[in-house]
């Protein structure tokens, strides 16, 4: 039977879930799978899942970028499970919400290996689909602001196509999130799947990799090592930052939501990399150097969300301000960098 999706396209209706679901005397818990959950919003989302006694998680990570330590202190729970496993081979688990982030989303790991990210976003995606499809489970794409390239639209809306090079060295995750978005809506549209698609702009806060290329874990190692903070010319261009719990509420809010999104999901306050240097070296090291390098291909000069939508149809905004994350991610960043306060 054919229904209306949100979107105004006609879909079939979404697949019948697991019998456990209509049982008259046996109450399931919630099983939901995270691929990624060994990253750094991955960690944090199964942290925050793992607070309802109802939901048993279940993490897929190939350990590429992320790591056991995100997540110690749940192995061994009885509501936990981790597996090794790359998302470009088939997984087969019986599971109600699927959360899909696996994807390496810094432009040095993403960079690193340009075809595996391309598979990773084309052949994981339709793996997890495929999983969606068959078990009848509800999923969830983190997508990127990287679908609207270098943007000639500020600030960028859902309704707004992009400005993307598709033959680019940052081709392989822009057009691969976007391809990853197309189906999504394919087999929402073919197969009835219940999809949710986030647009998350940049995000920062502790777990992330120290040594990963962003720009905020990149100012906040360098002045906690007294080297100076390298920003790439010319300086103007902007980011948002948002902080990682407010990106793990907008993720959720959208998942146990009813619409499909692509919904924006990131922080509106926008700073030029010359004031986030600024910033960083007014809080954590007045006396370290600013010091201008050449930027890297296809750096976009403006990044900036327009969360209307979120705000209409989540009920969501972020919470946390810039100054008051950073000092967060510096006591995370100190511990693992073994540097103390004098």
């Amino acid at each position: 039977m054919a229904t209306n999706s949100s979107n105004g396209t006609t879909t079939k209706s979404p697949p019948m879930p697991s019998p456990l679901r209509n049982s008259k005397f046996l109450q399931s818990n919630m099983r939901i799978l995270v691929t990624g959950g060994a990253g750094f919003i991955g960690s944090h989302l199964v942290d925050r899942l793992m607070q309802n006694e109802k939901n048993e998680v279940i993490v897929a990570d190939n350990y590429f970028t992320g790591s056991k330590d995100n997540l110690k202190k749940w192995i061994g729970h009885p509501r936990f499970e981790l597996i090794r496993h790359d998302v470009t081979e088939p997984l087969m688990v019986e599971v109600d919400r699927i959360y899909h982030l696996a994807c390496p989303a810094s432009p040095i790991f993403y960079k690193y290996n340009p075809v595996k990210t391309i598979k990773t976003n084309v052949i994981g995606k339709l793996n997890m689909l495929g999983l969606a499809k068959r078990v009848g489970a509800r999923i969830l794409l983190t997508s990127t602001s990287e679908v609207y390239g270098d943007p000639l639209v500020h600030p960028q809306p859902e309704t707004y196509w992009g400005n993307v090079n598709p033959i680019g060295v940052r081709s392989c995750y822009d057009e691969g999130k976007r391809v990853a978005e197309t189906l999504m809506f394919d087999y929402h549209r073919q197969h009835g799947i219940e999809i949710r698609i986030a647009r998350i702009f940049n995000t920062y806060g502790p777990r992330m990799n120290i040594d990963d290329g962003r720009v905020v874990s990149n100012f906040i190692a360098q002045a906690l090592r007294g080297e100076a903070l390298t920003v790439q010319k010319p300086g103007t261009q902007t980011r948002s930052f948002c902080y990682v719990s407010d990106m793990v509420d907008g993720l959720m809010r959208l998942m146990e939501g009813d619409q499909t999104g692509p919904i924006n999901i990131g922080n509106p306050g926008e700073f030029t990399m010359v004031e986030l240097a600024e910033t960083v070296k007014e809080l954590k090291k007045p006396d370290v150097e600013i010091k201008m390098v050449e930027n890297t291909p296809d750096d976009p000069r403006q990044r900036k969300p327009d969360i209307s939508k979120a705000k209409e149809v989540l009920g969501w905004e972020p919470k946390v301000k810039l100054r008051e994350g950073l000092p967060l991610m510096e006591e995370d960043f100190r511990l693992r960098l073994g540097v103390f306060k004098k």
